[in-house]
């Protein structure tokens, strides 16, 4: 195993200094609860100030991590200390003269998820954000934190350096390095593996059909890959922590390592292993683009309330745009694929009513309240940053490309982007990132920053792929439109969404209805293309729903079939130029049927 080992302080400096110790039990895993020891010296005032963050940077949701926050006591020299609460996340201690005092308290920990903390008999996987206090001042103060497994057997794997001279100790340089490093406890499997001279792991909890070596393997391509875009790797040591779950999906990124959590049959399919590369592509990306690479909003961050900026289209965006890019460069799936991963993207795209309500910086800037917070509306009136924002880095990358012959590209972006911004941590602005690309494009973008970012205007693809021999075909309903979005759930049929104008809304009904019968005879999710098939534009049928707890049967008029799929395709006799253009793009000349 590789280790960092962290660096040791003058031992007559560190006697004058504060020092922050935090030890981590969990002496009954089976109670999901972590028990938490702070130990402070040296803390110069009588008050002391204890903040827990209500967010973690990389998910831009308040997740009220101090609900779970339990039994807070404080002493010094086994007296207890007055303390007191100021708000929902801030803890007030009267530590009097003592120099040194303990804060004890324990936090629920059963949500498994990236963002989160979960202790179970089987493991222990916890965030910094989730767990420990900012003690404010203290910031840039290291941080050291004892992990105390339940069992001998388990074993401790973070990011983190750690401390030669403790026994299951690890050392932060500051609080943010901290909140950047979880923690998985256990009995996981851990590989180890080198790339580019550079050590990394794998830590896996869970069970599966997961293939560790398979695995491996394509992860270091994905490495090398992006590594090459960048011109190296800016870390010494890398973690990939991986949960297996049942039906799971999700990632977090952190300077040195991420946390992902994949579906723990979801590797033998060749689609769905595919969808868990990119994931990784998705995540190893954000090291540069988000964790260094950062709008200046998130320079310094602001863990007691949201931290806007309208720019996560570009952090979240243009990181999915090249998630798909990524395994077809490292060779894990062909162009043709690829095209068909993209056509997918587009689909779901154009076929979400919101993009024509919700401009792409406001989707960026409104996160905190709606992107993670969907209800029965969120269809209709809004875009994901992801989803637009790949959308639109794909339509600049074409057109820096097209212009400059596949000389330049948004590679080019990014590489500038880390010289200028990321080598050195320092905040960019939505006007600097803007200049950034127009000088690797050659192009005046103020109006299609305006067009394509700040208004809801359609975006062009196939005035975009046309350079490259490509364009996007529709392919209509062969049903007529009712527009509603229907899920089977217990048993019942549940319509998720009526999108904005249809018939279904048009004649009253809406999300949550349970659908019955349609013209009297029973429908479900699964049947219900096929049942509008037997009909006509500007037809009447009725609709059997449950409204609440009332049964309701509705007059709809059907409208003209909708495009439900769009495919990327070869144009017919593209020329040498458009052939050398799609080359230099996914490194094919013309498509394969």
């Amino acid at each position: 195993m590789t280790e960092v080992t962290a660096p040791r302080p003058d031992s007559r400096v560190q006697e004058r200094l504060p020092t922050i110790h935090y030890q981590v039990a969990m002496p009954q895993p089976e109670t999901h609860l972590f028990e938490v020891t702070l130990q402070l010296v040296n803390y110069p005032e009588p008050i002391v100030d204890l903040k827990l963050p209500v967010w973690t940077p990389g998910s831009y949701l308040v997740r009220e991590y101090a609900k779970n926050l339990q039994d807070f006591a404080a002493f010094a020299a086994d007296e207890p200390l007055r303390w007191w609460k100021k708000s929902k996340n801030h803890w007030q201690v009267d530590k009097s003269n003592f120099s040194e005092l303990t804060i004890r308290y324990r936090v629920f920990a059963n949500e498994l998820s990236v963002r989160t903390n979960h202790l179970d008999v089987t493991h222990g996987y916890f965030n910094g954000a989730a767990l420990f206090f900012r003690i404010p001042g203290w910031e840039k103060q290291p941080i050291r934190v004892t992990i105390v497994p339940p069992y001998p057997e388990w074993q401790v794997t973070t990011a983190l350096p750690v401390d030669a001279d403790a026994s299951n100790t690890f050392y932060a340089a500051d609080f943010d390095t901290l909140v950047d490093s979880p923690f998985e406890i256990g009995s996981h499997q851990l590989y180890h593996f080198e790339v580019l001279g550079k050590p990394h792991e794998l830590a896996i909890w869970g069970q599966g059909n997961i293939q560790p070596q398979k695995l491996i393997s394509d992860i270091e391509k994905v490495i090398q890959v992006e590594a090459q875009i960048f011109e190296g790797l800016p870390y010494e040591r890398y973690l990939f922590l991986l949960h297996l779950f049942h039906q799971a999906y999700g990632g977090l990124e952190h300077k040195n390592s991420c946390s992902l959590i994949y579906q723990r049959f979801g590797f033998r399919a060749q689609d769905k292993y595919e969808r868990f590369m990119q994931l990784v592509a998705h995540e190893f990306f954000h090291l540069w683009n988000v964790k260094r690479i950062r709008p200046k909003a998130l320079e310094v961050f602001d863990y007691d309330q949201e931290n806007y900026t309208p720019s996560l289209w570009f952090c979240e965006g243009t990181t999915s745009y090249y998630d798909l890019l990524i395994p077809l460069r490292a060779g894990i799936y062909d162009a043709k694929t690829y095209l068909n991963n993209l056509s997918k993207e587009i689909t779901r795209f154009l076929t979400t009513p919101g993009r024509k309500v919700q401009p792409l910086s406001e989707s960026s800037f409104d996160a905190w309240i709606k992107l993670y917070r969907p209800d029965a509306n969120s269809g209709n009136t809004q875009i994901s940053y992801y989803l637009k924002g790949a959308m639109v880095s794909l339509l600049l990358d074409l057109l820096i490309r097209a212009k400059h012959g596949n000389k330049r590209s948004l590679d080019d972006v990014m590489r500038q982007m880390w010289a200028q911004f990321g080598q050195e941590e320092i905040g960019f602005t939505p006007d600097e990132l803007q200049a950034v690309i127009e000088s690797v494009a050659e192009v005046d973008l103020k109006d299609f920053f305006k067009r394509y970012l700040e208004s809801t205007e359609e975006l062009p693809f196939n005035e975009y792929f046309a350079p490259f021999g490509l364009q996007l075909a529709a392919e209509q309903e062969e049903e007529p439109y009712l527009g509603v979005k229907v899920n089977t759930e217990n048993g019942r049929e549940i319509i998720k969404l009526v999108e904005a104008g249809s018939p279904a809304q048009q004649a009253g009904i809406d999300p949550g209805d349970e659908l019955l019968a349609i013209n009297g005879i029973k429908v479900s999710a699964n049947n219900l293309s096929d049942r509008l098939k037997d009909f006509q534009p500007n037809d009447t049928i009725q609709v059997a729903v449950f409204h609440q707890d009332l049964l309701r049967s509705v007059t709809v008029t059907l409208a003209e079939p909708h495009a439900i799929r769009y495919q990327v395709i070869s144009l017919h006799n593209s020329d040498s130029v458009q052939q050398e253009n799609l080359a230099g793009w996914l490194g094919v000349q013309k498509l394969l049927a």
